[in-house]
Parts: C-alpha cells; structure tokens; sequence
C-alpha cells in the first residue's frame, strides 16, 4: 500500500521549534516532489513549502520569511520540515503531499498521495 506518514507534531511555545518528518511507505520518493501544507482553523490550506524529486529545488510561501528548512533524505524516502521561530499564526495541521512530478504544485488537486496529518499547536 503506497502512504506518506507523517510525524513530529506538537504543542509548543511562540519562537521554539519542531521537525516534521513525512516517510514514505510502499515506493519511493526518488520519483515524487513533496510538498507540506498547513491547514489552520477556519482557512484555506496553504501550501507552506515544497521539495523537487531531485531534493535540488525548493519553496517556500512568504509567510516563512527564512524561518523554515525543507529537506529530503533519499536513503530513507523521508522529507523533513524543520520549524524555526515558530509563532502562533503557525498553528495548523500539517499535511504532506506526493506529486508524481519533479516540481511541486501550489494546488492541492494536482498532488497524488497525502499523509494523515500531525497536529502544531503554538501557543503560551
């Protein structure tokens, strides 16, 4: 069965950190880009980055401004998030996608395979 599982969130406090960890099971990424979306209470979700097949390219929204790092570690078919000075308006559950593609998508009708989500809650 092909999933994307992802992993790592929780409850932490304004300017701490976490890593998200999305792990492929059943292919791999090699041929996939991924892309991590946050969905926040009562908005749209919002594609925040993404990371090419080759690991080589990357994205991230505005909203980052440099706080984020995505990365892809191809002997584990494993992309991770790592969250920096991370503020309340990052609240959300994070959801990892797979595009059949070298590039990611900004539409998350164009993405094949999701993740169940992990939950970031940042708050005092």
């Amino acid at each position: 069965q092909l999933q994307l599982v992802e992993s790592g969130g929780e409850l932490v406090q304004p300017g701490g950190s976490l890593r998200l960890s999305c792990a492929a099971s059943g292919f791999t990424l090699d041929d996939y880009a991924i892309g991590w979306f946050r969905q926040a209470p009562g908005k749209e979700g919002e594609l925040v980055s993404c990371i090419s097949s080759s690991g080589g390219s990357t994205y991230y929204a505005d909203s980052i401004n440099g706080r984020f790092t995505i990365s892809k570690d191809r002997a584990k078919d494993t992309v991770y998030l790592q969250m920096n000075s991370l503020k309340p308006e990052d609240t959300g559950v994070y959801y990892c996608a797979g595009i059949g593609a070298g590039y990611g998508d900004l539409l998350k009708k164009h993405y094949d395979y999701w993740g169940q989500g992990t939950q970031v809650t940042v708050s005092s």
